[in-house]
């Protein structure tokens, strides 16, 4: 992609490292906000991780209800220019941000309505959200509590290396769909989601978070399609790797040796590369609402 001199978005934040693992109050409304959000991702066996990362580093999994460690208030939003000059990495999510930006406050608008952008956190390898402890390993996430996206650009190597999706689009990738999800907290697709997977069996409940994922994979493509005359040669392909490796069956396959579908909760690798494409191929998010019909 190429962004050259274009600009960088304000709305962006940075932590230092060794934000800690501490909840904020609320009864522990953080803590069960960020299992949920490990669940969602990695079902119950990313749940048990994040359980052994707290238990070793003198967290307390098990004190949810408050008297525990408080996370710190969320920094609010600086000088955007001095956080994204920091590394290329950052500048880079930076424009990719601002691109973002741009695209959904003209779709808004088209609706006669106002976007409010969310905020990109950049911290190395922990800190703390309005969601719980923000860890590098649990990758990118997009936290509905306080509208932040939250990013260890450390994530882009991994990207790479791990999951053998390197390019500029494939991080451009990653950030657009956390914006998707904070489309559909805009809209209230999150919080219906939300309602329906209550009192539903745990299979039910995955396939609708199947469905939110694949939705925020199409507005990825979207925003993709509205930056076409940036793309280089081999973006889109780049893009479809991504969506390949981070698949659920894929990385099932990779870390079980078998594919469980019941317990997908961002879909195949296939589903998602076909979500991609819709959104790329039309450039209109009402072609995504067909991921979430009936809920």
């Amino acid at each position: 992609m190429r962004f050259g001199g274009r600009r960088e978005s304000d709305n962006v934040e940075s932590q230092s490292g060794g934000g800690g693992l501490g909840f904020g109050g609320g009864g522990g409304g953080g803590a069960s906000m960020l299992f949920g959000l490990v669940f969602s991702r990695f079902g119950i066996g990313g749940v048990l991780v994040l359980f052994l990362i707290m238990y070793f580093i003198g967290g307390s999994p098990l004190g949810l209800t408050g008297g525990g460690e408080q996370a710190g208030p969320a920094p609010k939003a600086g000088s955007g220019q001095s956080v994204c000059a920091t590394d290329p990495a950052r500048r880079f999510s930076c424009q990719v941000l601002a691109s973002t930006e741009d695209a959904w406050n003209g779709f808004f608008q088209a609706q006669g309505r106002q976007y409010q952008p969310p905020v990109l956190v950049f911290y190395p390898g922990s800190g703390n959200s309005g969601c719980g402890a923000a860890q590098a390993a649990m990758g990118p996430f997009y936290c509905p509590a306080d509208h932040r996206i939250y990013l260890d650009t450390s994530f882009f190597d991994e990207l790479a290396r791990r999951y053998a999706a390197p390019g500029d689009f494939a991080q451009a990738y990653v950030i657009a769909h956390e914006v998707g999800h904070h489309i559909q907290a805009l809209t209230g697709v999150e919080q219906r989601l939300r309602r329906a997977q209550g009192g539903v069996s745990e299979e039910e409940s995955n396939a609708l978070q199947v469905r939110m994922e694949l939705q925020a994979d199409c507005y990825a493509g979207v925003w993709a399609a509205h930056e076409r005359n940036i793309m280089e040669p081999g973006d889109i392909e780049e893009g479809m790797t991504a969506a390949a490796a981070i698949g659920d069956d894929t990385l099932q396959r990779a870390s079980r040796g078998r594919v469980v579908p019941e317990s997908f909760t961002h879909g195949s690798s296939a589903q998602r590369q076909q979500a991609l494409q819709r959104g790329l191929q039309g450039g209109n998010p009402a072609a995504c609402d067909a991921y979430l019909e009936g809920t």
